[in-house]
């Protein structure tokens, strides 16, 4: 199969993205989704561990992944490597499409941060989930079928190009510009 010229591109982002900060990053945006298909920006989100992001959407949709089709706690959050958000969705304003809650400048790939791992963001402290978040048909048609390759290929499941499933351990508040840091084991 022809690599596509937009795949290619994709794929010389990865230098960028790869030098996403290990440590400590920064919130760059947070996006409520208070209906389907519906997103807000927001200058402030409550997290709690309970309802996930305040006002989203997450509880009351439920998932296919439980047996019982309620909310999955593992997935109560999501957060995409703004990096890789720029890469496949462009502009800023673009970004909230890809359905996930909090984009950060950081490292969110499994060797940094295996499931498990916590990371304090702003007041509140989330934890790394087991389930990969990968793409899906929404995300196709939002970005594209050489963006769900890119997301679902090893390197962009490595890295979790499509984002981290996570869950809020400690309640508390983010703002964008909030630091992002890992938290000792």
């Amino acid at each position: 199969m022809r690599q596509t010229d937009e795949l290619t591109r994709l794929e010389e982002c990865l230098d960028h993205i790869r030098e996403a900060p290990a440590d400590g990053g920064t919130v760059e945006l947070i996006a409520r989704r208070p209906a389907v298909d519906e997103r807000e920006i927001l200058t402030e989100a409550t997290l709690d561990a309970h309802d996930g992001l305040v006002g989203d959407t997450w509880r009351a949709r439920g998932s296919s992944s439980t047996p019982d089709g309620s909310a999955n706690l593992e997935a109560q959050l999501t957060l995409m490597n703004a990096r890789a958000a720029a890469a496949i969705a462009g502009e800023r304003d673009r970004w909230a499409l890809a359905g996930d809650q909090l984009f950060v400048d950081f490292d969110l790939s499994l060797s940094n941060l295996p499931p498990g791992s916590r990371v304090q963001i702003g007041s509140a402290v989330i934890e790394f989930s087991e389930a990969p978040h990968t793409g899906c048909a929404k995300f196709s048609a939002r970005f594209g079928n050489d963006a769900l390759r890119f997301v679902n290929s090893p390197i962009g499941r490595e890295l979790r190009l499509r984002g981290a499933n996570c869950r809020v351990a400690v309640a508390g508040t983010v703002r964008p510009g909030d630091a992002i840091r890992k938290l000792p084991n």
